[in-house]
């Protein structure tokens, strides 16, 4: 434990510094493997036994093939797996009462330093003949297994390996299965100290890069269009090192152009567009780094001659966008429903005279991750089942939403659309690394 404490730390102040700013160099491939390989450790033993005992399951598989990965096995390989090898079946066995947890990997190899080989092929070529053996010498009351007909993440097991799984299971055993769905859950949306450590630097240089984005290092009016400025984000996170998990989006609202809607802004996207003095522009960006995932959306406001600062009304629609952020996250609350937040948090808004739109998700090892839904842009009156999920503590959610003002100087409406890494604790809500709260002015000449 001492060691692993000691990579820890050296791990994120080697982190730190080199995270100082975008120009510095991201950590090279083998601190990232050590980091990931530290982060999964304190994982499997703080958070797994935790979710386990919540969800009153005692045994869980997760079951996958090379280059055919459970979503949620994805996020169990260490460091120096890029993917699973041959069949990989891990069985993870929690024994309350002991307070022990096993981590056992029905394959060839240990699976990493934290999961251990546990099949002698020589000794048993039937590998399913294995998993059997396992299952009966602990006896379990419950096993879960990785199907969900509504959380797709977490449905990872596949047809093959549940038909191959079912035929090997007397009927004692066979009776036991059952849809480890809220322990995937727990498990992807959860969130440690150390990834929060993690977290923060993501957001930082996420929003870094938004801000060279949208300045005159990059934006030239009336020669810099919209998909020039996509691209030169994109080349920016690789020449990081970095990874996306999305293609950037720039988008531009201007006096003479009517507002698109929700469906057309949604579905369509937008043309590309040269950029001129006078553009109010939005962003949607996000990074992947290590385990982690950002998902962020800002807006700048190109100066025109004689202007040094963002109009007034501009201003004043901007400061709406964050007003309903506020009351969204106001109602945040443990055991509420994303349905309940929802509902809350729109009919307030609307009686302080906005016109809100809230399509929050879960984020953080994936973009669109598993857990409590929060609205979405084609459903304002509730989504189904993820929607009725509810809040857990020690989870992060991109509290994304927009607001439409209407603009008297421009004779039309503007859509003000926000998007912010919050996290939801027991201390309450918080933005992972703040948010923005003016619209930036970009100076060209």
């Amino acid at each position: 434990m001492k060691n692993h404490l000691l990579i820890t730390v050296l791990c994120f102040c080697s982190f730190f510094l080199k995270f100082s700013t975008t120009n510095a160099q991201v950590l090279p491939e083998r601190d990232r493997a050590e980091m990931r390989d530290a982060i999964l450790k304190d994982r499997f033993e703080n958070v797994l036994p935790k979710i386990m005992d919540d969800t009153n399951i005692d045994m869980w598989l997760v079951i996958a093939r090379e280059y055919n990965e459970d979503p949620v096995m994805r996020t169990m390989l260490p460091g120096t797996w890029l993917n699973a090898r041959r069949r990989t079946i891990l069985v993870f066995y929690r024994d309350k009462q002991a307070n022990t947890i096993e981590r056992l990997a029905v394959a060839r190899y240990d699976v990493g330093e934290n999961i251990t080989s546990s099949w002698d092929k020589e000794k048993q070529p039937d590998q399913w003949a294995r998993l059997l053996e396992l299952i009966e010498e602990r006896n379990p009351k419950k096993i879960g297994i990785n199907v969900s007909k509504h959380f797709g993440i977490v449905d990872g097991l596949v047809k093959t390996d549940y038909d191959e799984l079912m035929e090997v299971l007397p009927p004692k055993y066979e009776e036991r299965i059952v849809s480890a769905e809220k322990l995937a859950i727990g498990w992807i949306e959860t969130r440690t100290q150390i990834e929060m450590k993690l977290y923060n630097q993501l957001v930082d240089i996420t929003s870094s890069i938004i801000d060279e984005a949208f300045s005159k290092n990059v934006i030239t009016p009336g020669i810099t269009t919209t998909e020039d400025v996509v691209w030169w984000m994109r080349q920016k996170v690789t020449d990081l090192g970095l990874e996306t998990w999305f293609h950037p989006t720039i988008d531009v609202q201007r006096n003479n152009e009517e507002l698109k809607s929700h469906i057309y802004s949604f579905t369509k996207g937008e043309k590309e567009k040269v950029i001129i003095p006078g553009d109010l522009l939005h962003c949607d960006f996000g990074i992947t780094y290590i385990t982690l995932n950002t998902d962020c959306q800002r807006h700048a406001y190109v100066l025109k001659d004689g202007e040094t600062e963002v109009p007034s009304f501009l201003k004043e629609a901007f400061a709406k966008g964050n007003r309903v952020q506020d009351i969204f996250t106001g109602n945040f609350k443990t055991g509420r429903t994303g349905n309940e937040v929802l509902a809350m948090s729109l009919a307030q808004g609307k009686t302080e005279g906005m016109r809100p739109a809230i399509y929050t998700h879960p984020l953080g090892t994936y973009g669109h991750s598993s857990g409590t839904t929060l609205g979405m842009w084609d459903s304002q009156g509730g989504v189904p089942v993820s929607g009725d999920y509810p809040l857990h503590e020690n989870t992060v959610y991109a509290i994304e939403l927009n607001t439409t003002v209407t603009i008297p100087e421009w004779k039309k409406d503007i859509r003000i659309m926000l998007e912010e890494a919050g996290f939801w604790s027991p201390n309450g809500f918080r933005y992972v690394n703040g948010r923005q709260e003016s619209i930036k002015a970009i100076e060209w000449k």
